[in-house]
């Protein structure tokens, strides 16, 4: 089987549809039934991804957008014929003869239209809509995802299938209540306004006049758009500045530094077709903080400290606090989970994804 991948999001800083895609490659060169199809990736540039011979890399001109996805992509890919196409992060071309598998991670440009800019919004969801429906099959991460998926463009559910995402785990744990984290609250991802970051460095500021040496760590690119938020600006009128970090990129080795450092992450999303960071937080050794959403309770199920969407600032600096003064209950959270992270395995992700491709070109 010769398989194609739009691997666009591997290069620059992989965030969460380059680490989905990275972790399931990774999982495939370990798999021997993988190794037995030919796998090229197409981009618009090189990706700075660790050494993946066993795949052709196809380098193609263009800037890694919408005409280059629909022009330049499906230009190649009628030369080489492939068997079937997967598109990891919602869209794929719309002309292409192969059949295509499509991952779609969540659709919080229909839920929320009021979060997107006109234009970007409605790109959004055409190009998401026409893709689903032009697929032989649509992967997502979650059973809230399908359903919404199912609410927003119609497709079968018979045509949809649940694949968790995987979470590295380190091989050793730091227990947050031996007295070896320090009272670090830490916030991983990109920056939306449906996130509530702006929340979080507010309810903070209420935490630091309360609990002696805590700090805050926000780490990702804002992307806020409506409104943008000036973060900068947020913090240096908090009451404790010098106790808010901001940074919009650091490397894995910072980041795995970062977590081995942290008590709390804190994670106040009110949307999500997954959630990456509180599970990596649980792998790492450190009590999330989450939204009681049901994607968190999906995902996290008793394996956080959950606050309500209502909850005022108040409220949430009052749950942070508790987490990071009380070692016992931070220690009840990470009891349970190692049963909530069984789920969540490159390996199980990989073999999965790689049956409904196989599905998809033989036609099934």
């Amino acid at each position: 089987m010769r398989v194609a991948i739009d691997a666009r999001e591997l290069c620059g800083r992989p965030t969460g549809v380059g680490r989905y895609l990275a972790g399931l490659l990774e999982a495939w060169g370990d798999n021997a039934t993988a190794q037995r199809h030919h796998w090229t990736l197409y981009a618009h540039a090189r990706p700075v991804v660790s050494d993946r011979r066993w795949a052709k890399m196809r380098v193609l001109e263009g800037g890694g957008g919408t005409s280059w996805e629909q022009i330049s992509l499906p230009r190649a890919l009628a030369a080489e014929r492939p068997d079937v196409l997967f598109a990891p992060g919602y869209t794929a071309p719309l002309t292409v003869a192969a059949p295509i598998v499509l991952t779609v991670h969540d659709v919080s440009f229909f839920a929320h239209p009021e979060w997107f800019s006109f234009r970007e919004g409605t790109r959004r969801r055409l190009l998401t809509a026409w893709s689903a429906r032009r697929a032989r099959r649509v992967i997502t991460d979650s059973e809230f995802s399908k359903s919404e998926i199912s609410r927003y463009i119609g497709i079968d559910q018979s045509r949809m299938r649940v694949i968790p995402l995987g979470i590295d785990q380190p091989s050793t744990r730091r227990d947050p209540g031996t007295g070896t984290r320090e009272p670090l609250v830490l916030y991983v991802g990109s920056i939306f306004e449906r996130r509530r970051v702006d929340k979080l460095i507010e309810a903070f500021d209420l935490v630091a006049a309360q609990v002696p040496g805590a700090t805050l760590e926000i780490v990702g690119e804002n992307r806020t758009r409506r409104p943008r938020l000036d973060l900068e600006a947020l913090r240096s009128r908090t009451a404790h500045p010098d106790r808010i970090h901001l940074r919009s990129y650091v490397d894995d080795q910072a980041l795995r530094a970062l977590y081995q450092r942290a008590s709390v992450l804190a994670f106040l999303s009110e949307y999500e077709g997954f959630g990456f960071t509180p599970l990596e937080a649980l792998a790492a050794g450190v009590a999330p903080l989450v939204l009681d959403t049901p994607i968190a309770r999906e995902t996290c199920a008793e394996a956080a400290r959950y606050v309500s969407p209502a909850a005022a600032v108040a409220d949430v600096a009052q749950a942070m606090t508790e987490l990071l003064t009380n070692a016992p209950a931070r220690r009840e959270i990470l009891q349970r989970a190692e049963a909530v992270l069984a789920r969540y395995d490159w390996d199980l992700a990989a073999g999965d994804t790689l049956k409904v491709l196989e599905e998809a070109a033989l036609g099934r």
